[in-house]
């Protein structure tokens, strides 16, 4: 396999999460093959800030709009393109679901923070979403 220029491996993803009465949802999408669930991600774009690059993936992957926070939960490892991507994580706070986006091959599932975990296969994303709440409260949003 072809290497990658390095800065594909430098990426941002984003949480998108709603308030649904009392309870907090996530929703997860589908990987482009739909062999797995995910979270809207991709390398940043030189023009953008993490942030924005993160909310840019949303709408190409999941047809997603909403307010993206500029602080990030945290970050994970995943192997791709035969190395390393380190994802920055952010969350977005989701506004609206489009019906037709870039990637509407994709599946998209709004789902309570355990079922999400139990979907997600990369160990530090599931604590990532595991702290959600928390991360929520702390930052007044």
């Amino acid at each position: 396999m072809e290497e990658k220029p390095s800065y594909y491996y430098k990426q941002s993803a984003v949480i998108p999460f709603r308030r649904n009465g009392d309870s907090l949802q996530i929703l997860l999408i589908t990987s482009r093959k739909k062999k797995r669930w995910i979270i809207p991600k991709g390398i940043i774009e030189d023009h953008l800030s993490a942030a924005d690059s993160a909310a840019k993936e949303a709408l190409e992957e999941g047809g997603i709009k909403g307010k993206t926070h500029d602080k990030a939960i945290g970050n994970y490892t995943y192997e791709k393109w035969g190395g390393t991507c380190k994802a920055e994580v952010f969350v977005l706070e989701v506004t609206q679901l489009l019906e037709q986006w870039d990637e509407d091959f994709r599946d998209r599932a709004w789902l309570g923070i355990p079922q999400a975990i139990e979907r997600i296969k990369e160990d530090k994303l599931k604590d990532i979403c595991a702290a959600l709440p928390k991360f929520l409260q702390e930052q007044g949003i």
